[in-house]
């Protein structure tokens, strides 16, 4: 075995989970991260955890999801208090094919994905982190050869998280801080909201409520969303490769938009339910081991220099105690880039300026 994935393993049970002896940990294996698994496995018998791994596989999905007449169970019992009864749920992502549910109906998706908004809920309130193992399918998305996409994904995973969480503390000083955000660019001129909400210094961590590794980016929950926004990185959303989406918003809302390319899935995304049409996040990537655009957002949104938005569901760690954030069966990230030109200022202050913090 690569002693990379050792030290992945090692990292994500450590220093993102934090697990201790005696936590009930759910281990969600993507067809993919067979490797990882392994390794993670080995980790959590070393700390004395313990263990139920579940499988997972974008074949298995799209089987299930085609063959199903679409009148889906809610929020079933014995998947929920999976969720309900864990400490800790990591997430091996892997897929050995990008595109493995691509056909699948749009209402379908839509409907299971709103039968099961209380399972998603208490998997977000356990200890969760959520991974990605190099697999073959992932580098040809991102143009890469195999090994060196596997250079890429560790060179972005195995950082001094402790010393990155420090330079991004000051980022999320500035938004703590702060009462408005705009963000000005080819195509974009969106102003937002972040009065009383409360940054997230996401260092891929649970003890920074941060659940992402790779991570490296400093997240809010907006809300009071006005103008236009493009979005010019691309990306798959629902297996659907996206490209050059527009929006228009309104009252905090939604109100037009286009795309070069996967309109019809963003208009899926849209009419999943009311919250969908509303931004639930507002990230600012600050992770330069990220250093190119690969198709996948969990290390896309990473990319320093860039800025990403959220249309659904906003995290509760961003918002004052008793206040409900955007509440959504959604959460798909959207990029910007600003990495050659564009601005991003907090309270008419320059924040970034082509891909540069102020402070750098």
């Amino acid at each position: 075995m690569d002693q990379r994935i050792r030290e992945h393993a090692e990292t994500l049970v450590d220093w993102s989970a934090r697990v201790e002896a005696g936590d009930d940990v759910v281990v969600h294996v993507d067809e993919g991260a067979h490797d990882l698994a392994v390794a993670v496995a080995e980790q959590l018998g070393d700390r004395g955890a313990n263990l139920l791994s579940t499988y997972g596989s974008d074949e298995i999905t799209r089987a299930y999801l085609r063959a199903h007449d679409g009148d889906f169970g809610e929020d079933p019992a014995y998947e929920r208090e999976l969720y309900e009864r864990a400490d800790s749920v990591l997430i091996l992502k892997g897929s050995n094919n990008t595109a493995g549910t691509s056909d699948v109906p749009s209402e379908r998706r839509q409907a299971y994905n709103r039968s099961r908004q209380a399972i998603r809920e208490a998997r977000l309130d356990t200890d969760w982190v959520s991974t990605q193992h190099p697999t073959r399918a992932m580098a040809q998305q991102a143009g890469m050869s195999y090994e060196a996409y596997c250079d890429f994904v560790y060179d972005a995973t195995l950082r001094d998280w402790e010393s990155l969480s420090e330079e991004m503390g000051r980022l999320k000083d500035v938004l703590d801080a702060g009462s408005e955000v705009r963000i000005e660019g080819e195509g974009t001129d969106l102003t937002m909201s972040i009065e009383g909400r409360t940054a997230v210094n996401s260092a891929a961590s649970v003890a920074y409520d941060s659940h992402n590794l790779p991570s490296g980016e400093v997240f809010t929950a907006p809300e009071a969303t006005e103008g236009e926004v493009t979005f010019d990185v691309p990306m798959t959303v629902h297996g659907t490769r996206v490209r050059d989406v527009r929006m228009t918003f309104e009252d905090g809302e939604v109100v037009d938009y286009e795309a070069a390319q996967g309109e019809a899935t963003i208009a899926e995304v849209l009419e999943t339910d009311d919250g969908a049409r509303r931004l639930g996040e507002l990230g600012v990537g600050a992770n330069r081991g990220v250093d190119r655009i690969t198709d996948n957002i969990l290390f896309d949104e990473k990319m320093g220099g860039t800025v990403h938005l959220a249309l659904g569901r906003a995290y509760d760690a961003c918002l004052p105690e008793g206040e409900a954030g955007n509440d959504s069966a959604v959460h798909v990230d959207l990029i910007t880039d600003l990495r050659e030109a564009g601005h991003l200022l907090v309270d008419g202050e320059v924040v970034l300026e082509a891909g540069a913090f102020a402070w750098e």
